[in-house]
């Protein structure tokens, strides 16, 4: 589905309706459609107690917002200017995996391709050092470029080195959110949301303005796990979410690969966990298409961006940020002074520089460039 800015249809202004109705969840979406068969029944029928048909306190049937109500209209208006359509689980290209999941979406929100490809999952640690980052980007370029969908949370650390490697190829990658699909989170993620929203896919169960509460993300995972053939696990510490995302993988009857990490490293306590109870160790992209993708044929990956040559069409702020950094790596902190720019600006714009090519992140938010000489 290509970016549009025509209003929503009265179908899908229906479930932003219910999507926006306190209590009411994915598990009571789901019973009110089996029993009322449409959107247009359930907000149809006007009888005192009529959820009670679907098991469902009366109360809630006054908390549906009204068609008029200005915050509907505002929220309704801007998802149509970012191009968002509603899935549904009962839509003939609902994603075929995910909706076989034991607890599946029954709405959610997309911006950009629709239905995007069954892939593989990539999930790990936000403070993921700079080998692991490199090793994840290196590997989800090279699957990428054979074809393969990278899906991820669109969190700091291996998250984004997932995209970025899906990006550089020029291949599909989908970004589940755990937050409204109108809101850019982390922060300093907000230019790959864009480049995701115009070049992949945005994902979000939550309802538009909901914000990234620790609660949401367990939910989100299921979905990152239900939309690929399997998960591919680096630097997971012992009790994080990406264990999590690899419970419902098994749940869900996916494949679970791990990138082997030190064994002394804490960082990876949980990813080594994950191999000594079999999961399928990786150290290139080789490993999970032979056992995912074995009919598929192998296309070279392409180069790396070049690191030699900076975009000529730079903005006066970029070429600030840029100036300071050299070989000798700069904490954003320091750049940010040498800059005057504010620090939501420096990150933005760091982030551009990394897609570009023109720097890399090493570990405690320090840059360097990667023309210097």
């Amino acid at each position: 589905m290509s970016m549009h800015s025509e209003p929503l249809s009265s179908r899908d202004l229906g479930w932003l309706r219910l999507s926006l109705t306190p209590g009411l969840g994915r598990k009571s979406l789901r019973r009110l459609y089996e029993t009322f068969g449409s959107v247009e029944a359930i907000l149809a029928d006007t009888a005192p107690g009529r959820l009670a048909r679907a098991g469902l306190p009366a109360r809630i049937a006054t908390q549906i917002p009204d068609p008029a109500e200005p915050r509907l209209l505002q929220t309704a208006r801007r998802l149509a200017a970012q191009g968002v359509r509603l899935a549904r689980f009962w839509d003939a290209d609902f994603p075929p995996l995910l909706a076989a999941i034991p607890d599946p979406p029954a709405l959610l929100y997309v911006r950009g391709q629709w239905p995007p490809p069954a892939g593989l999952a990539v999930v790990g640690s936000r403070r993921a050092g700079e080998e692991g980052r490199r090793l994840v980007r290196e590997i989800c370029r090279d699957l990428a470029a054979a074809g393969i969908c990278i899906i991820s949370g669109l969190a700091r650390g291996i998250d984004t080195a997932a995209h970025l490697g899906a990006l550089d190829a020029g291949g599909a990658t989908v970004a589940v959110l755990g937050c409204g699909i109108d809101r850019a989170y982390p922060p300093e993620n907000a230019r790959l949301f864009e480049q995701i929203a115009r070049d992949g896919t945005l994902i979000s169960e939550y309802a538009p303005g909901t914000p990234p509460l620790a609660g949401n993300f367990p939910g989100r995972n299921r979905i990152v796990s239900g939309l690929a053939r399997g998960v591919l696990v680096a630097e997971a510490a012992a009790g994080s979410g990406s264990l999590i995302t690899a419970d419902f993988a098994l749940e869900q009857g996916r494949e679970v690969f791990a990138l082997p990490g030190a064994p002394y490293g804490p960082q990876c306590s949980g990813s080594n966990s994950l191999l000594k109870e079999g999961a399928h160790l990786v150290t290139e992209a080789r490993d999970i298409l032979e056992l995912l993708w074995a009919d598929r044929p192998r296309t070279p990956a392409p180069p790396a961006p070049p690191a030699s040559r900076a975009p000529l069409d730079l903005s006066a702020e970029a070429l600030r940020v840029l100036g300071p950094l050299g070989a000798t790596a700069l904490h954003i902190d320091e750049i940010v002074r040498k800059s005057g720019l504010t620090p939501p600006e420096v990150s933005a714009i760091l982030l551009h520089l990394e897609l570009q090519g023109c720097i890399r992140q090493l570990p405690g938010m320090h840059y360097q460039r990667l023309d210097a000489r």
